[in-house]
């Protein structure tokens, strides 16, 4: 996958999940929780609007995700709406920018998000993972430990699993300022790294 299709389609689904998704759902009421569905990401009613690949699906239909996100968000009958006043570190994108959308760096990302979502879900059964838009992850916290998926970001431009622990740990397994982070190309299983953290975290060695 070329780094450069990677990270623009990154930016510019993040900037979907904030402006197109999280944004007009939050002015509604429904807050800025998103869902990991097949192919991508959605609101929380269903069927709501959700991303499926390089596509916008809503009740007017299968939209592709080009031109502004203003334009996107208006063919779908929504504002686009930032979230700053409610955090910081979002996508930084405006709506008046143009979306630039890889289909096969789109099935990267959703894939990602898929594995994190169900890995998440076998490690706490009684959670719902939350995609957040602010940092674009899919992620439960459980005793004060983040878990979680990321499709990537400044610091790691390709797709990871993370453990993150509130209080600093030591030792080889902890490998980044947050905790611990593995590439999802070279995590065969993600639920055992979590169960790994886990472990270290509550018996650490």
């Amino acid at each position: 996958m070329d780094e450069r299709s990677l990270a623009v389609t990154r930016r510019s689904l993040h900037g979907v999940a904030e402006l197109v998704l999280a944004g007009p759902q939050y002015r509604g009421g429904g807050g800025i929780r998103l869902r990991v569905v097949p192919g991508g990401f959605a609101t929380l009613a269903d069927p709501g609007v959700r991303v499926d690949g390089d596509r916008l699906i809503t009740s007017a239909g299968k939209l592709p995700l080009t031109g502004t996100y203003a334009e996107v968000a208006e063919a779908a009958g929504l504002e686009a709406s930032r979230l700053d006043d409610v955090y910081s570190g979002g996508p930084g994108v405006l709506p008046g920018e143009g979306l630039e959308v890889d289909p096969e760096a789109a099935r990267l990302l959703a894939d990602a998000f898929a594995r994190g979502d169900a890995a998440l879900r076998q490690l706490a059964p009684r959670e719902t993972p939350v995609l957040w838009p602010e940092h674009f992850d899919v992620a439960v916290t459980l005793d004060e430990v983040n878990y979680g998926v990321s499709p990537g970001d400044d610091a790691i431009p390709e797709p990871y699993a993370y453990v993150g622990p509130w209080t600093p740990q030591t030792g080889d397994f902890w490998n980044t300022s947050f905790g611990a982070a593995r590439l999802l190309a070279e995590v065969p299983d993600v639920l055992v790294f979590f169960q790994k953290g886990r472990g270290l975290v509550t018996d650490p060695e």
